[in-house]
């Protein structure tokens, strides 16, 4: 940056800052102001931009914390931009660019003292600076106006009412901003705050009215994703060198004050996110977010998310209740196309979860789409990355495919959807392939790379969940996703006898099995040599009839005596016990998943049969399994059945004519040979209390993402600045 950085740090000794900060009481009617806001310069956005704007004007700030008491130099800014906001909406309809830019320099001025005193003092202390006045020292007035609610009530009035020309942009960006800044002070606490000057000034009062409309305004500002006016049509005219032009209502006003900084125009910060091409949708989503996941308070419910659970269609012409409040309407369809073209961004994907999840009208629109491929397919695309995405934006992606796959609609409606060249799944080639398989593909993938690296017991669950409620309406599976099925089951199935083998037998050395573990690949697609298959049946039916027995207690002996026999070694032992449960876990869900299908849909699935069949070898050995006897009825008759018509067909089939047999069999298969089980149906249900999950995330977000605002990292209380 240069020299810019240069003219910065000078800002601690500008004589205009010194003023305001000093020790001098300024009348709101003092022409000071007007030189004070007659400054031009390219807002910052990059971190490193505004670390150093925050550094150079800390000490500005501070002396002002000390001073204002005794001037009431914070109130009478704050006069200054209430009473130019008044005629704000007037100013922009006769394109007044000199009225609209002091009066947003105003506003960035507060926008700026208002992080620094938030993060430096108690909320009290902070409500009480925003009554002082200009005074004798000592004295203080207790009928003073609540000029920090009047403040939150205008930028509402602001947010919501003035029209967004090229010329009012950077006002809206400020005012939404200067939210933020205000509800900010949670960032500040470890424990979610559940009282506090946010809850008192935003769910009651005068700010109460506004809860719809600003609501339905950020909504659109994130749908319509306006981007800022370009160089050249900004409020004021750049020069040709590189300087700002300013302007002033005296000679000189300002040339020595905030002598144009050129901050180099969007940073580091915003060229990372290409959602940040629309700061104003950005902004306002961060917003939204806020309000909607701020506590209730102790008498009323959070009205900013009882207006996001109840908002209706534009076309939707039926009453609203009269007992649901801050209602409004919203076009859907535009709603819809901003959702799908925006899941790029953690936080899209966190307002697409926030509606299906509280707002029976969007979700009931979403899934009676009939282009549904064009939501799922980019959360897919954030699952199928996994490795570079943050855990908390996988979990919202998934529990976004949990909620849709509630609805058997769209279980059916996903199998009918065909996609054509998939160019972001690597694996392998898929030419051709419903939307159905392709989510199957991408959620064994998950659970997969879950299992093998981060070992995450709530993500695991969740994928099988979403598999196991569209099961039984699996239709005409790909080949690849049949077959990926049956491998991932078998995967588990061998690890199982391997980690139970460990349990009961801690003492064998049996080098053939262990290399018939040690040889699987990461990804469970290599087949053990059939000589592995043979030791493998042996020792599954001796494990089996082991366990058959007593199965806890066989389990809690072998744990026993394996840490009673190896202890001494001093190395730290695996969890043996706990391994074979989540094991067990999975392969019971994949047993229950394949039954499913087998159960409801195996005429619509032969290449699923086939993939059973392929290695049926293994599924056999299960038959005896305490834990699997009952689930293993169905699947090992559908293997007796078609094993037996293609042994009648004679050798050397190819895979054409075993498809045929398959297809043939189906019908054949008598339908009440197959046992019936519950319908596997899990619903996602919030755990308690998911504010302490979703408030942190939700300000990480803001802290990670937000434009033009900066916090010291060291500050942050309400997350480790390591995690993700």
């Amino acid at each position: 940056m240069g020299s810019n950085s240069s003219r910065i740090g000078d800002l601690p000794k500008n004589e205009y800052l010194k003023k305001l900060s000093g020790t001098e009481s300024v009348s709101e009617n003092d022409p000071f102001w007007n030189q004070l806001l007659s400054f031009s310069f390219p807002a910052p956005t990059s971190s490193n931009e505004l670390k150093l704007l925050e550094e150079a004007t800390i000490s500005v700030c501070r002396s002002l914390v000390v001073n204002n008491p005794r001037t009431g130099n914070l109130g009478a800014l704050i006069k200054v931009f209430l009473s130019r906001t008044k005629e704000l909406k007037l100013s922009a309809e006769c394109q007044n660019h000199i009225f609209i830019w002091q009066t947003h320099n105003a506003l960035f001025i507060i926008c700026c003292l208002l992080k620094v005193f938030i993060c430096e003092m108690a909320e009290e202390e902070l409500q009480l600076h925003f009554t002082y006045e200009e005074k004798s020292p000592g004295s203080y007035s207790s009928d003073s106006e609540d000029l920090l609610e009047e403040l939150l009530c205008c930028l509402m009035q602001l947010i919501t009412d003035i029209p967004l020309l090229d010329i009012t942009y950077e006002i809206s960006v400020e005012a939404v901003s200067t939210m933020v800044v205000f509800l900010s002070c949670q960032l500040f606490h470890k424990e979610v705050l559940r009282q506090s000057i946010s809850h008192k000034y935003l769910m009651q009062g005068r700010c109460l009215p506004y809860t719809s409309k600003l609501v339905k305004t950020l909504l659109y500002n994130f749908i319509r994703q306006e981007k800022p006016p370009p160089p050249g049509t900004h409020v004021l005219p750049q020069q040709s060198d590189g300087g700002g032009l300013l302007y002033g209502l005296a000679s000189g006003v300002a040339t020595g004050l905030w002598t144009v900084f050129t901050l180099g125009g969007v940073g580091s910060k915003a060229a990372a996110s290409p959602e940040l091409s629309s700061p104003l949708a950005n902004q306002s989503l961060l917003l939204l977010l806020v309000l909607a996941n701020l506590t209730d308070a102790a008498d009323a419910p959070n009205p900013y998310r009882q207006a996001i659970m109840s908002f209706k269609n534009t076309q939707d012409s039926s009453p609203f209740p009269s007992s649901i409040p801050h209602t409004f309407q919203i076009n859907f369809n535009s709603l819809y196309t901003a959702l799908c073209e925006q899941q790029t961004s953690d936080q899209a994907t966190l307002l697409l979860y926030t509606l299906l999840h509280q707002n029976s009208n969007v979700r009931t629109y979403m899934l009676a789409r009939t282009d549904m491929e064009n939501l799922v397919l980019p959360i897919l695309e954030i699952l199928y990355h996994v490795e570079e995405r943050n855990s908390h934006h996988v979990y919202m992606a998934l529990i976004i495919l949990l909620i849709l796959t509630e609805d058997d609609g769209f279980n059916r409606s996903i199998h009918e959807v065909i996609l054509k060249n998939i160019s972001w799944y690597s694996e392998r080639v898929l030419t051709e392939i419903s939307l159905g398989s392709l989510l199957i593909l991408v959620v064994i993938r998950t659970i997969q790379y879950n299992m093998t690296r981060t070992r995450d017991k709530y993500l695991h669950t969740n994928c099988l969940a979403a598999l196991a409620n569209m099961s039984a309406q699996f239709r005409s599976l790909h080949q690849y996703a049949a077959q990926r099925i049956i491998s991932y089951t078998c995967r588990h199935l061998r690890r199982y006898v391997y980690v139970l083998d460990k349990l009961c037998f801690p003492h064998s050395h049996c080098s053939t099995l262990q290399h018939c573990f040690s040889t699987l690949s990461d990804n469970g697609e290599e087949l053990l040599s059939l000589t592995c298959s043979h030791i493998l049946r042996s020792y599954a039916s001796s494990l089996f009839s082991l366990l058959s027995k007593k199965h806890n207690k066989v389990l809690e002996q072998a744990t026993q005596s394996l840490r009673g026999s190896l202890s001494a070694n001093d190395v730290p032992l695996p969890d043996y016990a706990q391994d074979l449960n989540v094991i067990e876990e999975v392969i019971r869900m994949m047993l229950e998943i394949i039954n499913s299908c087998l159960t409801n849909s195996l005429h619509h699935n032969p290449n699923l049969v086939y993939a059973l069949l392929y290695k049926r070898d293994l599924f056999e050995q299960f038959r005896t399994h305490p834990s699997f006897q009952d689930i293993m009825q169905n699947i090992d008759l559908v293997i007796t059945f078609f094993s037996s018509r293609l042994l009648q067909a004679g050798a050397e089939l190819s895979v054409e004519r075993v498809l045929e047999i398959i297809k043939q069999g189906a019908v054949a298969l008598p339908k009440d040979r197959l046992k019936k089980f519950p319908e596997l149906k899990f619903k996602y249900v919030e755990e308690e209390q998911p504010e302490e999950f979703f408030i942190p995330y939700v300000w990480s977000l803001v802290y990670n993402s937000a434009v033009g605002l900066y916090w010291n990292p060291q500050d942050i209380q309400l997350f480790t600045m390591d995690s993700d």
